[in-house]
């Protein structure tokens, strides 16, 4: 199967779908992992990039989400965009060519420029170090 165009399901949706390009069906057991062709190679101008997240519907139908979530699709790749699916279900899943499998959300990226700096000359706020489930 050929690739088909990235789309956006409804006028304000943010992302727009992806599909397979698979040859043929891609099974899927509980816990397998699968990286699946679009067949597509974008280029997104420099400034942004291409986040690949998973179908909110699909997840919750039967558990196949993105591994790497989200993915990112840099300005300055250009070739093929494939999706790492994961099975976290309890059921076997086929992956059929056409299949909608993930979403593009395209977004601003902001560069920094990186200081060398001890902890102790950083400013002071109210959280300080605290991480990982500190506030409860």
């Amino acid at each position: 199967m050929g690739a088909i165009p990235p789309r956006y399901m409804t006028a304000g949706a943010a992302g727009m779908d992806l599909a397979s390009a698979a040859d043929g069906p891609i099974t899927m057991p509980p816990g397998e992992r699968a990286l699946i062709p679009t067949g597509l190679a974008v280029e997104i101008p420099t400034g942004f990039e291409g986040q690949v997240r998973p179908r909110s519907g699909l997840a919750l139908r039967t558990g196949i989400t993105l591994l790497n979530s989200p993915g990112t699709i840099d300005a300055d790749y250009r070739g093929e965009v494939a999706v790492l699916l994961v099975n976290t279900g309890r059921q076997v899943h086929v992956i059929e060519p056409g299949d909608r499998i993930a979403q593009l959300v395209l977004a601003r990226v902001t560069r920094a420029e990186i200081t060398e700096a001890v902890a102790a000359d950083l400013t002071s706020t109210e959280r300080g170090s605290g991480g990982f489930g500190h506030t409860g």
